[in-house]
């Protein structure tokens, strides 16, 4: 039996949907006895129940048995449907869902088997076998089928796209065929497509017999066409009622129709989305909803009553007005001032992200002032939202961003991931570190003694890896364990626990290894890395996936894992529990969706974000989505705005964006640019909060700091009594600060985990190969391979330097071949020299002795050597000093020492060289010989280099000069201290400025 009109009703943005909701069932449904016990609630989705619980208990005002509440389910939440419009061995013959999960893999499964060898691979892969997914859905809520790809009007449309779109199509229908074998062979359906059966079998039910008690549909907002089926079906029945949240009753006819077709004959040769429509407008999809309930606007009541409610109703006019479509907004011209005003809204604009979370956590702190006044912070951006919540953590208010954080971003994915990339680097330093160092990893007791290994370890392990796998920690791990017996045991239970992972072949089902990450994990971190709300997340998602893997049979290689891995943590949420503050919450768009507060702060309202930027399907092309009638790009647009006009309702609202992302430039949102064009110039400023942004940034604000002057430190006569080594005499001179923070300070720069070979390590290198080719332990071939084959996880850096490294060493061959007249004497050979109570100390690459006794000072350079004018003003001392040291003391070999008067002093670099047979090197000398023009003479090299060294060791090691940072500017240098000396805080200003 049905009534003589439908129950269709609406409540206006500025009530509060859950609240008012509420408000009203309670005189409308209430049973003094059973309460509201008898009714049946069907809302969207879990959350939407959570909220409307939540009013319940604000407006009860004490004890009430609250109705059945029903969730209608959301695929795009992951939100299965409720018991009763599920029900379970009801006869209905509805085939069970399919697995999501498994879907994915089987549809990654398919498309391989049906591209073969042009397939993308791995994660590639897995990212597509999604895409298709979601197409389908997209597809199945419109109660689309493949076989409606193969009407004429789409074939004829598929047959003037890019050649690119229309071998994706034609992809897309062959793999939904093989999908569909794959679903028949099991007897199941696609969640969607049950979802749609599943309300038709509700509809049909409640139209041949009605329900007893009363059934309203309260939030649901979804066009989809076999809800709006199953909502008619509620309207309809004796007791039954529909409540749609926002929709504008005060809209002008003619700005309605201008809306656009929104469902109107909506058929397969009739679809909706026409290019005219507006779909972008707030308003289109519960338009859409309407038309395919059959119902006009006319028809929807609304749903309060006077009084109810604390928003300005004449702020709900101003929304309208704010988002009308393109040709009803030219009215704003002639609107006066009072039609144009949003009281209670203002607009505050920060300058970069920071700033705006800064003055959003002041906002909310102002707000919990007054006594039971409750917040909201709206917001898309979860980096923003993070940021709030810190901010608010000043102040020890405790808020939960309800939208949660991706499972790959909790501590128990990350130790997951974590494994992942070890397994896929082959246990690389960078990636094992973390891992061993993550912060589940031996938590409680005994992680101290657990943390001090990892960090010994750490710090033997800098610099570039010599050997890929556990192999390449043996050095480390012995030297350490040479002196700490405990560091041995430790590491050795370590490797014990990895070795059986990372010997697991590449094509190891994902399953098996999936099971091998549980157990990793759990001998790790113990139970601890289940226990929490994010370990709980995970263990489902590992069970479930790990099963599914193993029933598909899907492998993946160990590179692959971790991309994979991280696509699927990314789409499931760990929502924080309850405990945050009762009355401030932190919203993404879809959670702000029913709920209530006094302020709201709408957030992060910029192009891209807010609304969020449109992008095309990659699987199917626009022009067929549109001609399918499946909602396009723009749709989601029109839901965002709607998810604004929703949150306007609010008692105080304000806007809030950014001029700046992390990225550059941000551009406003279009929905911010509309309010601002809707106030106009005259009314603008008055809407312009600046006073919080002022607020935050004083906050913070410091006294402003006095300009750090160029370090001039003076130690004492004790710490300036120290060695000078013929590389640091250079930097004494040019320098002196970098003198004083290695030589006195004992500083040195930690190499980085891992790091890419540099300039000095390939330098560092050459001189290896030259030494031992030198004292004959075999050819430069064979010592280069050698070499090189230490740089197991360089293989780039190998195959592009080796060619390079072997000329060079080719024409070090050829040059001392072809000059009978020297002989080498010593290769790396040490040397020191005291002078006026000072020690000079050196190593030499090689000395020659020359056919008329003297002596030739001889060093490698793998780029380009010092030039004369540099030598000649005392700022490359490196082979003068070499020369000083060999005629005033020895250099030490092992077959004995070498000393004399050099008369020879000569760079040997390896660069390149196109005059060189093998297109490498040269020999640079600092005398000035031939026509150099540049340099010293040669009977003043020594003297020169003595007189500068005695100035050295006048005013720095004996004398009480200061050590000032880039003395000489100028000269060319290392930067590691630049950091320690300050260098961009004061270099640039004028000597006054710098001064001391």
């Amino acid at each position: 039996m049905s009534k003589g009109a439908p129950s269709v009703y609406s409540i206006a943005a500025h009530r509060g949907f859950a609240d008012a909701l509420a408000a009203g069932l309670l005189p409308r449904y209430r049973d003094d006895e059973l309460g509201l016990a008898r009714l049946t609630l069907i809302l969207p989705s879990s959350r939407a129940t959570r909220a409307v619980t939540e009013a319940f208990v604000r407006i009860s005002g004490g004890g009430l048995l609250l109705p059945r509440m029903v969730a209608a389910g959301d695929l795009d939440l992951d939100e299965a449907l409720g018991p009763l419009l599920d029900p379970l061995g009801d006869g209905a013959g509805i085939p069970p869902a399919v697995d999501p999960t498994f879907r994915w893999l089987k549809l990654a499964e398919l498309i391989r088997e049906e591209e073969g060898a042009a397939a993308p691979q791995g994660a590639a892969l897995l990212r597509l076998a999604r895409q298709f997914a979601q197409v389908i859905d997209r597809l199945l809520v419109e109660d689309i089928g493949p076989e409606e790809l193969l009407q004429d009007r789409v074939i004829e449309i598929v047959g003037d796209l890019a050649d690119h779109w229309k071998a994706s199509t034609r992809r897309f229908a062959r793999i939904h065929v093989k999908w569909l074998d794959v679903l028949l062979a099991r007897g199941e359906v696609d969640a969607a497509g049950r979802r749609n059966r599943l309300f038709e079998h509700a509809a049909e039910r409640w139209k041949a017999t009605p329900p007893v008690h009363s059934v309203v549909a309260a939030g649901v907002t979804s066009a989809a066409p076999a809800l709006a089926r199953l909502l008619r079906t509620i309207a309809d029945l004796p007791d039954g009622a529909v409540v749609l949240p926002d929709l504008d009753l005060s809209m002008e006819r003619d700005v309605w129709s201008e809306l656009g077709r929104a469902g109107v004959g909506d058929g397969p040769t009739d679809p909706p989305f026409a290019p005219g429509d507006a779909v972008t407008h707030p308003q289109y999809h519960l338009k859409l909803l309407l038309n395919r309930m059959g119902i006009a606007r006319e028809e929807v009541q609304p749903w309060h009553r006077a009084g109810m409610g604390k928003g300005p109703p004449a702020r709900s006019h101003a929304i309208s007005a704010l988002f009308l479509p393109p040709q009803a907004s030219k009215g704003w011209a002639s609107l006066p001032a009072d039609k144009r005003r949003l009281s209670g809204v203002s607009i505050m604009q920060a300058a970069t992200p920071e700033e705006e979370a800064q003055a959003a956590a002041l906002l909310v702190r102002q707000a919990l002032a007054e006594p039971e006044k409750r917040v909201a912070v709206v917001t898309p951006d979860r980096g923003l939202a993070r940021r709030i919540v810190a901010h608010l953590g000043r102040w020890n208010i405790a808020a939960d961003d309800s939208a949660g954080r991706p499972l790959s971003r909790t501590a128990a994915g990350r130790v997951v991931l974590q494994l992942a990339e070890v397994m896929a680097q082959d246990a690389a330093p960078v990636a094992l570190m973390a891992l061993l160092g993550h912060p589940l990893v031996r938590a409680g007791e005994g992680r101290n003694r657990w943390l001090r290994n990892v960090r010994l370890l750490e710090a033997e392990m800098r610099g570039p890896r010599t050997v890929a796998g556990l192999a390449g920690y043996a050095d480390a791990a012995a030297k350490i364990g040479s002196a700490r017996p405990e560091f041995a045991e430790w590491w050795q239970g370590v490797a014990d626990l990895l070795a059986p992972a990372l010997a697991a072949p590449d094509n190891l089902p994902l399953a098996d290894r999936l099971d091998r990450f549980a157990q990793l994990a759990e001998a790790l971190c113990g139970e601890g890395v289940w226990a929490r709300e994010d370990g709980r997340a995970l263990s489902a998602f590992i069970e479930d996936l790990r099963m599914q893997a193993r029933e598909v049979g899907t492998v993946l290689a160990p590179d692959d894992l971790v991309a994979v891995l991280r696509d699927a943590m990314e789409d499931v949420s760990v929502r924080p529990p309850y405990g945050g503050h009762p009355r401030v919450s932190i919203y993404g768009l879809l959670e702000s969706r029913m709920n209530r507060a006094d302020l709201v702060i709408c957030a992060g309202l910029n192009e891209g974000t807010w609304p969020a930027a449109p992008s095309p399907d990659p699987v199917l092309p626009p022009p067929v989505l549109r001609a399918l009638g499946v909602p396009g790009a723009d749709f989601r647009i029109g839901l965002s705005a709607h998810d604004l006009a929703a949150a306007m309702g609010a008692p105080e609202v304000v806007l809030s964006r950014a001029a700046r992302e992390l990225s550059g430039p941000a551009i406003p949102s279009r929905f911010l640019l509309r309010a601002q064009a809707l106030l106009g110039d005259g009314l603008l400023p008055d809407y312009t909060d600046t006073h919080l942004v002022a607020l935050a940034r004083a906050l913070d604000d410091a006294e402003p700091a006095s300009p750090y002057p160029q370090p001039k430190p003076m130690p004492d006569t004790e710490q300036r009594k120290v060695r000078i080594s013929s590389t640091a005499l250079d930097r004494l001179r040019s320098d002196p600060y970098q003198f004083y923070a290695q030589q006195i300070l004992r500083l040195r720069k930690l190499d980085a985990l891992d790091a890419e070979p540099t300039a000095q390590w390939q330098g560092t290198l050459a001189h290896a190969i030259l030494e031992r080719w030198h004292n004959e332990e075999g050819t430069l071939d064979e010592l280069a391979a050698k070499e090189l084959e230490a740089m197991g996880a360089h293989p780039l850096v190998r195959t592009l330097w080796r060619p390079r490294l072997l000329a060079a060493l080719e024409w070090v061959r050829q040059t001392l071949e072809a000059d009978d007249g020297r002989e080498v004497v010593a290769v790396e050979a040490r040397g020191d020299w005291t002078r006026r109570g000072v020690t000079i100390h050196g190593r030499v690459d090689r000395i020659d002795r020359m056919a008329d006794g003297s002596l030739a000072i001889v060093d490698y350079k793998t780029g380009k050597p010092p030039s004369g004018s540099e030598v000649a003003k005392g700022y490359a001392l490196q082979l003068g000093t070499l020369g000083l040291i060999a005629r005033e003391s020895e250099f030490r070999t092992e077959g004995g020492s070498v000393s004399g008067v050099a008369e020879t002093f000569e760079y040997w670099s390896l660069g390149r060289n196109d005059k060189s047979e093998t297109g490498f090197g040269y020999i640079e000398t600092p005398i000035l010989t031939g026509r150099k023009r540049s340099g010293v003479l040669p009977e003043e090299f020594l003297p020169t280099t003595l007189a500068f060294l005695d100035q050295a060791i006048d005013d720095w090691i004996l004398g009480s000069e200061p050590f000032t940072a880039k003395l000489n500017p100028d000269q060319p240098g290392y930067t590691d201290y630049d950091q320690l000396m300050r260098l961009s805080e004061w270099m640039g200003r004028s000597a006054g400025e710098a001064g001391a």
